[in-house]
C-alpha cells in the first residue's frame, strides 16, 4: 500500500486532458482512511487518527461539522450526561463549563475540537454507495459534491461515522400531512416562541418530546403529549448525584438486573407513580431495554412537575387526523383532540444501509468487510464513541506504521493483481 504523504491525504488517479480523461480525474484515492461524516464520532476518530499518524479524509453531506447539533436542534437543549461523560478523546471540556454544557457551548467545544485537531472535512458531499472491490482489496466510495458532480474515492480503510440519528423518523398517521395544522419534526424545531397561545400536539414521550412540551411551557403555549408506548423515567439528579453516573458505577459491581431494581425503586421514591399520569412503565428494567432495544430512558429535568400540574396533558395514541371542517386529531380511545400544531419527536435513524453494499443482505456490520469500521453505533453515547474512535486508531496506527516501514525496505512501484481500473500504487 502506498505511503504519499499530503497535506489532504487525497490524490486524482488520473489526470489528462480528453474528455475520458477528464471523467477520470474524478476518481481519487485517499490516502489512509475515508470517513463518512463529520459528526462527533467522525471528528474524535479523525484526531485519533492524527495522533497516530494516519491520514485521513472526512465527507460530510451538509455544510458544516456537526450538522445534527447545528441545524437539528432547539435552542434550549443541554447536555443531558455530566460533561465528563460527553468528552471527546484528548480534549476535556473547559473547566468553567457548568455540568450540563449548553447546546451553545458544546458547540463552541466541537469547533474548538475541529481547529485543534486540523480537521478540514469536504462539505456538501453525498454519500451515495460504498462497496468492496475484493480483487483489488479496496473500497469505492461513489458521492455527489455539490458543483461538481460525481465523484469515486477509493480507499483502504473505510469509517463509517454517520450516527444513528442521520434521517428523521416520520409516522404513519392517517390524514397527518392532510390535516390544516402545520407538521414540523423535532429537527425543525428551534423555540417555543412562535407557539405563544397556541395548542400544540407533541407526539413521542422520550427526551426530545418531554423538552419540547417543557419549552412549549416556557413560551406559554399549551403542549399536549402523546404517549404509545411505555417509558422509563429517571430524575436527571439524586440528592446532587447524577443518576447516570450513579448507573455507570453500580454496573461496574452489580448484575444488571439488580441495577434495574434500583433505578426503578430510586425513581419511584423520587417522582412517584407516574403510571397515575399516564406514563406507564415497562416491564423491562431501564438499563435491560436500552441493552436490548436501544431505548434510552427519560431523564426528567422538569417536564415531570409540568405534567402533573396539567400544563402538559399526556394522551393515548393518535388513532387519525380528522379532514376539514372537524380538523383535530382524534385518539384511539374516541376522543378527539384540538390542536393548532404538530410537533413529531419520533426520533432519527440510521441510513447506512441505503448507501453501504454489502455481500450479503441483512443489517451491515463493521468487521463483515476487510477494511470496514463503525464509530457511533454502540448506543453508549459520546462516551462510547471516544472509547471506539481511541481503539480504531490505536489498530489502524499499527497497520499504517508497518505499511511504512515495508515501504522504505522495499521502495518502488507496485500495483495490485486485477483489472485496468485497479488502483496504482505510488
Amino acid at each position: 500500500m502506498r505511503s504519499m504523504v499530503q497535506e489532504e491525504a487525497v490524490a486524482p488517479m488520473v489526470q489528462g486532458n480528453d474528455n475520458k480523461q477528464q471523467q477520470q480525474q474524478q476518481q481519487y484515492w485517499v490516502n489512509g482512511a475515508l470517513i463518512i461524516g463529520a459528526g462527533p464520532a467522525g471528528l474524535a476518530v479523525a484526531a485519533c487518527l492524527r495522533k497516530q499518524d494516519v491520514p485521513s479524509v472526512v465527507l460530510e453531506r451538509a455544510d458544516c461539522i456537526v450538522s445534527l447539533w447545528q441545524n437539528r436542534t432547539y435552542d434550549r437543549l443541554k447536555l443531558h450526561l455530566p460533561k465528563r461523560f460527553c468528552e471527546l478523546p484528548m480534549a476535556p471540556f473547559p473547566p468553567h463549563f457548568p455540568q450540563y454544557p449548553s447546546r451553545a457551548q458544546f458547540l463552541s467545544y466541537l469547533h474548538s475540537y475541529a481547529r485543534r485537531f486540523s480537521i478540514a472535512p469536504h462539505f456538501r458531499t453525498n454519500v451515495t454507495s460504498a462497496r468492496r472491490d475484493r480483487a483489488c482489496g479496496v473500497w469505492r466510495v461513489q458521492a455527489h459534491v455539490a458543483g461538481r458532480g460525481d465523484v469515486e474515492y477509493v480507499c483502504q480503510w473505510l469509517v463509517v461515522a454517520t450516527g444513528e440519528n442521520a434521517d428523521t423518523v416520520d409516522p404513519d398517521i392517517e390524514g397527518l400531512r392532510q390535516s390544516r395544522v402545520p407538521v414540523m419534526h423535532a429537527a425543525e424545531y428551534r423555540s417555543g416562541e412562535p407557539f405563544r397561545g397556541k395548542r400544540v400536539l407533541v407526539i413521542g414521550c422520550g427526551n426530545s418530546g418531554m423538552e419540547v412540551c417543557l419549552d412549549l411551557c416556557h413560551h406559554g403555549a399549551s403542549p399536549t403529549m402523546v404517549v404509545k408506548d411505555s417509558v422509563h423515567v429517571l430524575p436527571r439528579e439524586v440528592m446532587g448525584k447524577s443518576t447516570f453516573e450513579m448507573t455507570v458505577t453500580m454496573m461496574r459491581w452489580l448484575p444488571l438486573w439488580l441495577v434495574d431494581r434500583i433505578l426503578v425503586a430510586m425513581a419511584a421514591l423520587t417522582l412517584g407513580d407516574v403510571e397515575r399520569y399516564g406514563l406507564r412503565r415497562p416491564a423491562v428494567g431501564p438499563m435491560e431495554l436500552k441493552s436490548r432495544e436501544g431505548k434510552t430512558p427519560v431523564l426528567d429535568i422538569g417536564a415531570l412537575a409540568k405534567i402533573k400540574s396539567g400544563q402538559i396533558k399526556v394522551v393515548p395514541e393518535v388513532r387519525r387526523f380528522l379532514p376539514l371542517p372537524a380538523g383535530g386529531a382524534e385518539l384511539v380511545d374516541g376522543r378527539v383532540v384540538e390542536v393548532d400544531a404538530v410537533v413529531l419527536a419520533t426520533g432519527y435513524r440510521s441510513n447506512v444501509a441505503s448507501w453501504l453494499k454489502m455481500k450479503g443482505t441483512g443489517d451491515w456490520e463493521a468487521g463483515e468487510e476487510d477494511g470496514l469500521y463503525a464509530v457511533g453505533f454502540t448506543r453508549r453515547g459520546l462516551a462510547g464513541i471516544a472509547e471506539a474512535a481511541v481503539r480504531m486508531a490505536e489498530e489502524l496506527g499499527k497497520v499504517w506504521r508497518q505499511q511504512t516501514m515495508d515501504l522504505q525496505e522495499h521502495p518502488g512501484p507496485a500495483s495490485r493483481a486485477c483489472d485496468g481500473s485497479c488502483v496504482h500504487d505510488q
